[in-house]
């Protein structure tokens, strides 16, 4: 029985360890061909090692199936086209691209230095933009295509990954534009956002619902194949043996006036609107009690 990637190509960064190890050696087992691309880097982003990538083709090759692997800066738009072509020159098409990479710069907002708020939003969001906008041109071309983001719950807000924050609720919004975008091409464009024990994960607090990196692959590889060929512009949370889907962002209440609002109206009518409490003070909150 073929696999459900059978002699699809399939494009992965961050694939020399963790999440993205996972996904590559998943979508291989599936019976795609697999784009190893990862610069190797420290989870801060620096010295960079391309031996991660090739350990991991070498795995794959080793299981029987085919992977190159590419030592690729996401950061770079050269890079993400080079991460693409690899796959279109090796076996004629990019059916998947998937983008776990990243890499963290822990500090609060108000002490957080202007190289560790590029270096994050350049991997995380340029990063899936670079790669995304070259398989975007080719999947137009071919009429099909999957496009995997990887965000995180992180999205909702963060205590002192401000610049992590910003970048995967950006992911979110360029994963929804691409869907939006795309749609009548054919092409899919999708979002994971998972809860798994990685080199990333570390400083997370351990009392928080985790899974590991296997746990997520499999959501990846369904969301890749055509068993998902009506899913797109939707968020996953993938943790253990728990999936769920996020809500549609929408307006939830509103009031009007006639002409211009005065600032001391709005307050006076402002429960009309009211806010809607941050889930992330709740957690708060409950650290806090303990």
């Amino acid at each position: 029985m073929a696999g459900l990637l059978e002699g699809r190509s399939v494009a992965i960064t961050g694939a020399g360890r963790g999440i993205g190890r996972a996904v590559a050696l998943a979508a291989a087992g599936e019976g795609a061909n697999v784009v190893v691309a990862d610069l190797g880097v420290t989870v801060d982003g620096s010295e960079p090692d391309s031996e991660v990538a090739d350990a991991v083709a070498q795995e794959i090759a080793d299981l029987g199936g085919t992977a190159i692997a590419l030592a690729a800066d996401v950061t770079s738009v050269q890079d993400g086209r080079r991460i693409v072509q690899t796959a279109v020159d090796e076996w004629g098409s990019i059916d998947g691209v998937v983008c776990p990479a990243g890499i963290l710069r822990e500090r609060m907002l108000f002490n957080m230095s202007e190289d560790e708020w590029d270096a994050v939003v350049a991997v995380h969001l340029k990063g899936h933009f670079t790669v995304f906008r070259a398989a975007a041109e080719r999947m137009r071309e071919q009429r099909r295509g999957s496009l995997v983001g990887f965000t995180s719950g992180a999205f909702q807000g963060s205590i002192a990954q401000a610049n992590y924050s910003a970048a995967k609720g950006g992911i979110v919004s360029l994963t929804r534009s691409a869907a939006a975008g795309l749609r009548k091409y054919g092409v899919r464009a999708n979002c994971i956002a998972p809860v798994a024990r990685t080199r990333m994960s570390d400083n997370l607090p351990m009392d928080i619902e985790m899974g590991e990196a296997e746990d997520v692959a499999p959501m990846a590889v369904y969301l890749l194949s055509d068993l998902a060929h009506e899913v797109t512009g939707q968020i996953y949370t993938v943790v253990g043996g728990r999936i769920a889907v996020w809500n549609q962002p929408q307006e939830v209440r509103s009031m009007t006036t006639d002409g211009r609002w005065d600032p001391q109206i709005i307050h006076d009518r402002f429960d009309e609107v009211g806010q809607e409490r941050m889930p992330l003070f709740d957690l708060m909150d409950e650290w806090a009690a303990r």
